[in-house]
């Protein structure tokens, strides 16, 4: 499976606006609501990849063509409402996201999860008609759950990471636990499956850059990025500090 398309010379930067399902409003301010805001910051930042649910890369799908920003569409999602055991619904078939123009898809996992078997088989279902239709599969695969409290969370980042390679996802997105000693171990786990690192919660630029050089000098291919650029005050000025560090 070529990933060409989404990636340069191995490695991706791509720009995540999947949170308004997960989180609601509470991420958006003004003008980070609104997705063609998001569509000028991939553009202006020649990003790898734009993530968007199913409902914004149908409604702004003439905007996200014009960007010439390859689209990638997150095909699962739930509200952060419940407290129960997540389980992350399938919202979007591999056929819907094609036509609507994507070069990928994004599925998430929640492994420790009482309904984990649940998105292992759906996945499954997916990541056959995906590379079928040659398409690449990114994975979200978060531990969570009762299952998981109290765990190691580094030994529970390399088992995300090599569930990745297992069930045949061409790239694995992670949550970097912190020790760069920990991600390498991940990274070997994940074999020949990529991994990108969670941009996470903003953060200051220093301690964003820091970790950036950390996650890349980590073996990683990249980062998965939303709330650290569009909540950014110059999120094209902090875009092109990440590139730096990811192509040095």
């Amino acid at each position: 499976m070529s990933l060409s398309k989404i990636m340069k010379n191995g490695k991706a930067l791509f720009l995540a606006y999947d949170q308004g399902l997960e989180h609601g409003p509470s991420d958006f301010n003004d003008k980070n609501v609104d997705p063609n805001y998001i569509i000028d910051i991939a553009k202006k930042g020649k990003y790898n990849g734009i993530i968007f649910q199913k409902g914004i890369a149908n409604k702004y799908k003439k905007e996200i063509k014009k960007s010439k920003i390859p689209l990638i569409v997150k095909l699962n999602g739930k509200t952060g409402l419940y407290n129960g055991e997540p389980y992350s619904r399938q919202l979007c078939t591999v056929n819907e996201a094609i036509r609507l123009g994507a070069k990928a898809i994004g599925y998430t996992i929640y492994i420790g999860s009482s309904y984990e078997d649940e998105m292992l088989r759906d996945f499954e279902k997916v990541e056959r008609e995906a590379h079928k239709n040659k398409i690449p599969v990114i994975v979200w695969i978060y531990p969570r759950g009762k299952s998981v409290k109290g765990k190691n969370k580094a030994k529970l980042m390399a088992y995300a990471a090599r569930v990745g390679l297992e069930i045949n996802a061409d790239i694995v997105k992670l949550k970097y636990e912190g020790r760069v000693k920990d991600l390498k171990w991940a990274v070997k786990n994940a074999g020949k499956c990529k991994i990108v690192i969670a941009g996470g919660v903003k953060k200051n630029e220093k301690l964003l850059l820091k970790q950036v050089k950390e996650i890349m000098s980590a073996g990683c291919s990249g980062l998965a990025i939303g709330r650290n650029v569009w909540q950014s005050k110059d999120p094209i000025g902090i875009t092109e500090k990440i590139k730096k560090v990811i192509w040095c």
